[in-house]
């Protein structure tokens, strides 16, 4: 037996040996036959390959929504990824939005995208999840989508992705959004919980807006003090927001106030149709899915009846009721209203008596706006506008007649485009004031006030093709209430 043991040891010192022999021999030739970087190449590949095979893995699915609200890390994620692509990335997706000449790219369904933060590899993916249960008897219904990003990562990385990869990717899109110079406006199909966006180039600032100076100024700084008092509203107990009420005759400038905040904020907008909601539980839905620094718009408020007295409310058909101001307050300053940080909300009417009180009450609408008739303050900001002119002979009976006739800015910016000569454009103005004063002075302007729901406003905010010069065809009085927080 002993002897038995002995041949097998002996027998495994030769194998071994001649293993030994055989990897020197094969170490020589490979270092004496493969250049130095195809070798150190070859090691790295096989390297990864048995590092990644045995290592555990986790993934992180990050969902459009969250809780039912709008998913920032989904944004953030979304505006980060672009610029990692590489030409490694072979299945793209590209688009632009309406009116905008540059090209986004974005990675297709199950496209991976690298990353590498520090000495951390990582991989992204976007994945779409279409759930047909609902739509298993009927194949009109369209499938639930959902929409989301995957990063996976080694699992002994967890806590970096955690304490700092994904702040850097918060904070880097934050930056994007901060500094880029273009904002969109987002609409909502009926029975959609998703919003559609396109560019908003509308090119209404504060510096075009045709308002009286004392007026712009207290608005602005209103502005400017909202985004400052962060601290403020959090100290005394309030969501992070504030109500804005735009009142007054047809084409004084509502929607391009509206764009001149947006413009000024550099907050996206999110267009409130009261027509597309069925109940106000979608209503609540839609406002939790929008983002922060925001403006919630509601136009033409005055046009849904529910909204002019709450004591009605009982009396209508449960079949019918859509919208209910009750849920409209509610979705204003409730419990839900918490759910996002420094919104405007913003209303507007051509009917101001109309509505309830309680719409109007501070915390809900903090400062009224009343735009109105066109003054000569304003008069002249739209002859440095539209003509280039400061002064000119033919100011003086323009004047003369403003102070006589109620005519809306909308009107009177009409007559300066329709020439490019002052003297001209000046001098057609004139004769139109002039056949409006032997009309009755305010007929027209008079009759134009009266449409509370004009077909022109339907669609404004979800069309937005017709970019003219109208930025710059507003007017107010210095008409202002404020309520401070």
């Amino acid at each position: 037996m002993i002897s038995g043991l002995k041949s097998s040891t002996s027998t495994w010192f030769e194998a071994y040996a001649a293993l030994s022999t055989s990897i020197m021999i094969l170490q020589t030739a490979t270092n004496q036959l493969l250049p130095a970087r195809l070798r150190s190449f070859i090691l790295s590949i096989l390297k990864r390959f048995f590092s990644g095979y045995f290592v555990s893995h986790a993934t992180i699915t990050i969902d459009e929504l969250w809780e039912g609200c709008r998913n920032e890390f989904y944004d953030a994620a979304k505006e980060y990824l672009p610029s990692k692509i590489t030409h490694a990335n072979k299945n793209l997706r590209v688009g632009s939005l309406t009116m905008n000449d540059k090209i986004a790219v974005a990675v297709q369904d199950g496209e991976a995208v690298e990353d590498v933060f520090g000495n951390i590899k990582l991989t992204w993916r976007f994945c779409v999840h279409e759930d047909r249960r609902g739509g298993q008897q009927n194949h009109n219904i369209k499938p639930d989508v959902t929409h989301m990003y995957q990063l996976t990562f080694c699992e002994r990385d967890r806590g970096k992705v955690m304490d700092s990869y994904l702040p850097h990717v918060l904070s880097a899109y934050r930056a994007i959004k901060d500094g880029r110079k273009e904002m969109k406006i987002y609409n909502r199909k009926i029975r959609s919980r998703s919003w559609t966006a396109l560019a908003l180039k509308h090119p209404s600032t504060f510096d075009t807006l045709a308002i009286e100076p004392q007026l712009k100024k207290s608005i602005i700084d209103d502005l400017d003090r909202f985004l400052r008092r962060k601290d403020f509203y959090k100290k005394v107990g309030k969501p992070w927001k504030r109500g804005y009420l735009l009142y007054g005759p047809p084409g004084t400038g509502k929607s391009s106030m509206i764009a001149a905040m947006a413009n000024y904020l550099k907050f996206d907008v999110y267009n409130f149709d009261l027509t597309t909601f069925f109940s106000d539980s979608e209503l609540i839905e839609a406002l939790r899915t929008t983002s922060s620094r925001s403006i919630i718009v509601v136009e033409d408020i005055d046009c849904n009846k529910v909204v002019h007295d709450r004591s009605k409310e009982a009396d209508e058909d449960p079949k019918f009721v859509k919208v209910t101001l009750s849920g409209l307050l509610n979705a204003m300053d409730g419990l839900w209203s918490g759910s996002g940080d420094e919104r405007i909300i913003v209303f507007t009417t051509n009917h101001k008596d109309r509505l309830d009180p309680a719409l109007l009450r501070p915390g809900r609408m903090d400062m009224h706006i009343n735009l109105s008739f066109c003054t000569v303050n304003s008069f002249r900001i739209l002859a440095s506008n539209y003509l280039d002119v400061q002064t000119h002979p033919l100011f003086e009976p323009i004047e003369g007649l403003l102070e006589k006739l109620e005519v809306s800015p909308a009107s009177m910016a009409e007559e300066l485009m329709k020439s490019d000569d002052a003297d001209v454009a000046l001098g057609e103005l004139i004769e139109f004031l002039k056949r409006k004063e032997k009309m009755g002075g305010d007929e027209i302007e008079a009759s134009e006030s009266k449409q509370s729901c004009p077909l022109s406003k339907k669609k404004r905010w979800g069309v937005m093709k017709s970019m003219h010069r109208s930025g710059s065809k507003q007017s107010t009085t210095p008409e202002t209430k404020r309520v401070e927080h």
